[in-house]
């Protein structure tokens, strides 16, 4: 494979970050900074997730011993998503879009899932790294002396402007791992969209394991790769089958919490589904159960679920009403409900906002 040629560049990368981070290279020949994560047991974080490797880690039914996942939150050049540091964050653009931009990188490129988020978040929690960052314009709400560099130039902690901060220019603090060879901005500064999963009517929807980092397979909206989760087993089925996890609210107006089922009492709203709307929103550690409803492995490990606690006040938003695609982490001006566990299932894919971005990743 030519894109593990050693060059300077990513021979110093490599040298100065531990061989954490490395620099691989998109068939136009673009460099892109991308944290090499190795493979882990859902047993080796919690005994709730199920036993065997976390599902981020199956690509089409083969084992991966690593994922790169962007150091940065993407910039795009030439119609390539990349991840460098110091760059402006590319938002306005709508899920496909992204999509697209990273599978232009090549074979194994893609735009960040919602099984790799997931795995990463709880490898965050279980090693007591759970990120701060950019999430009160330009600061942390909960340590305002952390910032990071405002692409406006405006005022750090200032609700005035568009709060977005050049990538990696927060501290170490916003790593996934606390040092300045981790992930970042996995907290705030743009919400990311995220593949692999979706909401349909309230129905909660997986491709299989991690078979979104494959950039050929159909992710659109009347895709027949989309499966249901059996609440009763964890089982993958066709949607529509009774008896599937779903999300349901007691309002689809915005008032009421959110509880994991298997059935959706409420699934009227008077919004255009191509609006960018509040739904139902609380805290992900204090979701709710349908009582008699027994949560499957799956649906912890891949983050629809709070499996562990202390998972601070990250926040989750849904909307049970037509198709809906994951946002993941937050934005600069959410304050403490932005974070790793932070959700937004509110959001149609045709939704373009200056506020939502994505991240490139890739499997060899």
């Amino acid at each position: 494979m030519t894109i593990f040629i050693k060059d300077d560049l990513r021979a110093s990368v490599e040298a100065a970050t531990g061989g954490l981070v490395t620099v691989l290279y998109t068939a136009a020949g673009h460099p892109s900074y991308m944290n090499v994560i190795p493979k882990f047991n859902l047993q080796d974080i919690d005994a709730s997730l199920g036993t065997g490797v976390h599902p981020a880690f199956i690509v089409n039914g083969v084992e991966k011993s690593e994922l790169f996942i962007g150091q940065h939150i993407g910039c795009v050049k030439d119609s390539n998503l990349l991840s460098f540091p110091g760059a402006v964050p590319q938002v306005s653009a709508n899920f496909d879009t992204f999509r697209t931009w990273a599978a232009n990188n090549g074979p194994g490129w893609h735009m960040m899932t919602n099984a790799e988020w997931a795995a990463i978040a709880l490898w965050c929690w279980k090693n007591g790294t759970m990120p701060r960052g950019n999430n009160q314009y330009g600061r942390d709400i909960g340590s305002p002396w952390e910032t990071a560099r405002r692409v406006d130039g405006g005022n750090i902690g200032e609700a005035v402007g568009n709060g977005r901060t050049y990538t990696g220019s927060g501290p170490a603090s916003w790593r996934h791992n606390g040092q300045a060879n981790g992930i970042a901005d996995l907290n705030g500064n743009v919400w990311e969209w995220t593949g692999g999963f979706r909401l349909n009517n309230g129905e909660i929807q997986v491709l299989a394991n991690n078979d979104a980092a494959d950039n050929t397979k159909d992710q659109s909206r009347t895709s027949t790769l989309w499966k249901a989760i059996k609440a009763s087993d964890g089982s993958l089925v066709a949607p529509g089958t009774a008896g599937t996890l779903k999300y349901d609210a007691s309002s689809a107006n915005g008032t009421g919490g959110n509880v994991l089922s298997d059935t959706v009492t409420n699934r009227s709203g008077n919004v255009d589904e191509d609006d960018y709307v509040n739904g139902t929103s609380q805290a992900f550690e204090s979701m709710g159960l349908k009582n008699g409803l027994t949560v499957p492995a799956i649906a912890k490990a891949l983050c629809l679920y709070p499996a562990v606690e202390g998972l601070g006040a990250d926040n989750f938003w849904m909307r049970n009403h037509g198709e809906r695609l994951p946002l993941a982490g937050g934005y600069y001006s959410i304050g403490a409900s932005a974070g790793v566990f932070a959700r937004g299932l509110n959001s149609a894919r045709t939704v373009v906002s200056g506020d939502v971005g994505a991240r490139p990743a890739y499997v060899l």
